[in-house]
């Protein structure tokens, strides 16, 4: 429940009359005092809507409320980033070289993937363990087609992905058809999978791949977005920008035809300007190495796909309900199994696609796509950009930044010739960082009144 301001109007206000002030549109209810039908009406006004007529000083009050309020967001993991990269980069000056941010960028895309998919299921408060294992499965059974069956690479390409929709949407069921946790079900997709791909590699365990072939080509490491022409990678960055900007118009005038709050010019601008800020610094430190990869060009392109979803659909929205309440969700009508399969679906495709990433890194199947820490640092990384494992909270831009986090912390102890042992140990450190500042968020919008 959001909190709100009681402010008595006069005489002359009329029952939910819309009025502006400073040329933002206050959305107002007006309403009688429930101890005294016959007291003045009294308006209740969302705070919120009132910080822009304070200017700067109306956004740090802002501000303010949402941090009491628990209301983090995106704050401690881009302050923890900041902080990772000073730290590795005073005991390295070659953490922030172009080069070594061209590959944190690369190497991070693969099980990014992964925890894309994954942020579907966590917004309903569940768990996918298979993910590393259907990823593994999918590297191999591509593998397969094409080494074994000299099928088309773009074909098994397709036929790769439907095996993880098809494996994720078989464990949504039993999920939510039949009644298995999804924790148990996950993890006997993960053992059982990884089980169908030991047998299909056979007693040799590798299958290597043509490193011509379509998808594996398309993502290898030395494969740039127009050819390394420097140009790439600003279109990419101007696109970005324009497509924002359009956006944000685009939501303005709607919303200002319908009446409700909007945002202030002033304020697109400069969210714009900062995009834009980014995007080109971004674009100039890849071009000085060799560019902008493939493989990270569609990684973005899946983000912004899948948070076009999220938040601008009907299926967006029956996400976050289910994950919410999912009493609350059933009584307004959500097919709630519906909506659970198709996540699970949705998870094991981007698993499929991740490992389709894995072999194009290696041009190879191999024993070792999807193990190891796969699954858990595709977890982590969404769980450490901010989407909460209690549901019903999150962004598929987690995934961006969680990412940025795990392999930032694994490129800076690789360029100080740490220990793998020590990877884990911190990664793990900032894991539960991650869920405690989670767990504090919570209790303190319940105690605001918003949990």
């Amino acid at each position: 429940m959001s909190d709100t301001s009681k402010t008595v109007k006069s005489d002359s206000s009329e029952p939910g009359k819309v009025e502006k002030t400073g040329g933002v549109i206050e959305d107002q209810t007006t309403v009688a005092p429930a101890d005294d039908p016959t007291a003045a009406p009294v308006t209740v006004v969302d705070p919120r809507l009132l910080v822009r007529e304070e200017g700067f000083k109306g956004y740090i009050t802002e501000f303010k409320r949402k941090v009491k309020g628990g209301e983090l967001g995106q704050i401690p993991v881009v302050l923890g980033l900041i902080v990772i990269w000073t730290i590795f980069q005073a005991k390295n000056d070659l953490f922030l070289s172009a080069d070594n941010l061209s590959n944190i960028s690369y190497f991070m895309s693969a099980t990014g993937m992964l925890a894309i998919g994954l942020v579907f299921v966590l917004l309903l408060g569940e768990i996918d363990l298979s993910v590393g294992s259907v990823s593994g499965l999918a590297s191999t059974l591509f593998a397969v087609f094409v080494v074994d069956h000299t099928m088309n690479p773009w074909l098994s390409l397709v036929l790769t992905i439907l095996t993880g929709v098809g494996i994720g949407a078989l464990h949504g069921w039993f999920f939510a058809k039949i009644g298995v946790p999804a924790f148990v079900v996950t993890l006997a997709g993960f053992l059982g999978w990884n089980g169908l791909m030991l047998w299909l590699l056979g007693s040799s365990g590798t299958i290597n791949i043509p490193s011509d072939s379509g998808p594996v080509h398309l993502l290898g490491q030395n494969s740039f977005f127009m050819d390394q022409a420097i140009i790439g990678a600003y279109l990419l960055a101007g696109l970005a920008v324009v497509l924002t900007a359009v956006g944000n118009f685009g939501e303005q005038r709607r919303r200002r035809s319908a009446g409700v709050p909007f945002r202030p010019t002033t304020e697109i601008l400069l969210r714009v300007g900062a995009l834009a800020v980014a995007s080109f610094l971004a674009a100039s430190v890849l071009n000085n190495a060799s560019g902008v990869s493939n493989a990270l060009v569609i990684f973005l392109a899946a983000l912004v796909i899948v948070d076009f979803v999220l938040r601008r659909t009907t299926y967006g929205r029956k996400v976050f309900a289910v994950g919410g309440g999912i009493e609350a969700a059933r009584r307004a009508g959500i097919n709630v199994p519906m909506v659970r399969i198709t996540v699970f679906a949705i998870s094991g495709g981007f698993a499929a696609v991740g490992g389709m990433f894995f072999a194009g890194q290696t041009a190879s199947a191999t024993l070792n796509a999807g193990g190891g820490n796969t699954l858990m640092l595709a977890i982590a990384a969404a769980v450490i950009g901010g989407t909460s494992l209690f549901g019903g909270r999150g962004t598929v831009w987690s995934a961006l930044l969680g990412m940025l986090v795990i392999q930032s912390i694994q490129t800076g102890l690789d360029l100080l010739n740490m220990n793998t042992s020590i990877q884990y140990m911190i990664t793990g450190g900032v894991l539960l960082g991650a869920v405690v500042i989670d767990s504090i968020s919570r209790k303190s919008q319940k105690a605001a009144g918003r949990g």
